[in-house]
């Protein structure tokens, strides 16, 4: 059974954009991506999620500084070993140009007076996933950042956010500069096991 017109489709085509054109967003869009986001599951139903629609440009070049720094300062050489020289050249790009041009960011953050630090994270990330997607089925790129989660005082600081607030991801958003390719992935046969580690699901 094949759905080349519906999710499944947006899910296989969705990627990691780092260049985005200065055409921009509307809030009847935005809106539309952050109803998709709060359709997430979370812990206890707790839906922790905040998010920041950032388009003033005194803060965004904050937000775009704070990215430089924390990838020229060490982010960079920790994920070296792990991404290809043309990925790392592409960050590089979108780092300088400040979030790849995007004309406006989102930031996802947690508040932790809603449910326990330990799920935070793992509740409020199933709604940046389907921002992602809203996003991807509008026609627009997005990139998932976390560089956020390196700097959480200065984020809030340039947002205003409150100490019980914790700055989990930072999505870039725009129409694309340039089409990419089929999304990369392992075979799901090469990732999936039954009843247990080490016995393949699907069986062979």
């Amino acid at each position: 059974m094949s759905d080349d017109g519906g999710f499944f489709a947006v899910a296989r085509s969705q990627r990691a954009h780092r260049s985005f054109t200065t055409d921009p967003v509307p809030d009847d869009d935005l809106v539309r991506m952050l109803e998709a986001a709060t359709w997430a599951p979370s812990a206890e139903n707790s839906q922790p999620w905040l998010f920041v629609v950032v388009r003033d440009a005194g803060r965004r070049a904050a937000l775009d500084d704070l990215a430089r720094r924390l990838w020229a300062g060490g982010a960079k050489h920790a994920t070296a070993h792990r991404s290809p020289a043309h990925v790392l050249a592409e960050v590089d790009r979108a780092t300088e140009a400040g979030f790849g041009g995007a004309p406006v960011v989102v930031v996802v953050a947690g508040d932790t007076t809603a449910c326990h630090r330990v799920s935070l994270a793992s509740s409020v990330f199933p709604a940046v996933q389907n921002l992602l997607l809203a996003a991807a089925s509008l026609g627009y790129g997005t990139a998932l950042t976390t560089l956020a989660t390196y700097a959480t005082d200065e984020v809030r600081s340039v947002l205003d956010l409150p100490d019980h607030v914790d700055p989990l991801a930072i999505i870039p958003v725009g129409r694309p500069a340039r089409p990419l390719g089929p999304s990369r992935r392992e075979p799901v046969a090469t990732r999936s096991h039954l009843d247990g580690y080490g016995r393949p699901f699907p069986a062979g």
